[in-house]
């Protein structure tokens, strides 16, 4: 293998990442041709068929699959060596990616982004908004935001936010027809607004605790979104109860277009984490964002 090999062996992991000759070029910024006839030389060098391509997609072939097993570590490993060379520039650099809930990229996140990308001009971050659980070794992610109860074992977690709480809210129109609530069984005799969770197509069941006793309930109702803030606007036009994290509210609570229920019911738990592979040495870069996000109380 030539050292000008290497050039086509990035483009084929992208093209595998991207399932697409058209969006790997795009993210490459060079035009589809060049792409076809790089990859058409690599497969001659070879000798080897590395893709299968369709009218609709691409896919690595069972020799593409061996070769993206060696060549993704192998490109890390490449990427995390030439981070590390930023440590001798006089600014830090480099690009750190994460995967990240709406309301974790909101509430934590940006507030830090936008302190730190104004202090440091050379370090990147993006972004992947996602609601459901993602593989940040296969997506080439350096690092993921979410709940501490839903963090796998094998990840280094790092504290990066307050403790939250869930608040059961509904408008006083709503209140004022069906009655409020006085315990998370009584539920089941009013309209309450669904959340369909990404990561298994299911509905959330609303999860309850109060000294030590943990209730999960299944809820009814007319209206089920796979967005919070969605759910907040059918609460607010009184469509029912809402079940939410509760600075969603905050600003509705205060000024009275809300009202909350069941509050004894809802204590503090877990809030986020950013957490990433313990056997990846982290970047310069991604240092400074983790200490820069780290919860101190």
């Amino acid at each position: 293998m030539q050292r000008e090999d290497l050039g086509g062996l990035a483009m084929f992991l992208e093209i595998a990442e991207q399932k697409s000759f058209t969006r790997a070029a795009s993210k490459l910024g060079i035009s589809q041709s060049a792409l076809s006839h790089s990859m058409r030389r690599l497969e001659a060098k070879l000798g080897l068929r590395l893709l299968t391509r369709t009218t609709r997609s691409v896919a690595p072939t069972e020799a593409g699959e061996r070769l993206l097993e060696t060549l993704g570590p192998a490109l890390d490993d490449i990427d995390l060596k030439l981070a590390a060379l930023t440590e001798l520039r006089e600014r830090p650099a480099g690009t750190v990616r994460l995967t990240t809930s709406i309301h974790a990229a909101r509430s934590v996140l940006w507030p830090v982004i936008n302190r730190l990308t104004a202090e440091y001009p050379d370090i990147h971050v993006e972004l992947s908004v996602d609601a459901g659980f993602v593989d940040i070794v296969a997506d080439r992610l350096d690092a993921g935001v979410r709940l501490g109860e839903s963090l796998e074992k094998d990840m280094i977690a790092v504290r990066i936010g307050p403790r939250l709480r869930m608040a059961a809210v509904g408008s006083p129109a709503y209140f004022a027809e069906y009655g409020m609530p006085a315990t998370p069984h009584d539920l089941a005799a009013h309209r309450c607004i669904n959340l369909r969770l990404a990561s298994s197509g299911g509905l959330y069941a609303w999860e309850f605790d109060r000294d030590g006793r943990e209730l999960r309930v299944k809820v009814e109702g007319q209206l089920v979104f796979n967005n919070v803030d969605l759910i907040l606007t059918a609460a607010l036009a009184g469509h029912g109860i809402a079940f939410l994290v509760d600075d969603h509210a905050a600003s509705s609570l205060a000024d009275g277009s809300l009202v909350r229920v069941l509050e004894d019911w809802c204590e503090p738990f877990d809030g986020y984490y950013l957490y990433y592979p313990s056997r990846r040495q982290p970047s310069p870069a991604f240092t400074l964002l983790l200490e820069a996000l780290r919860w101190r109380d």
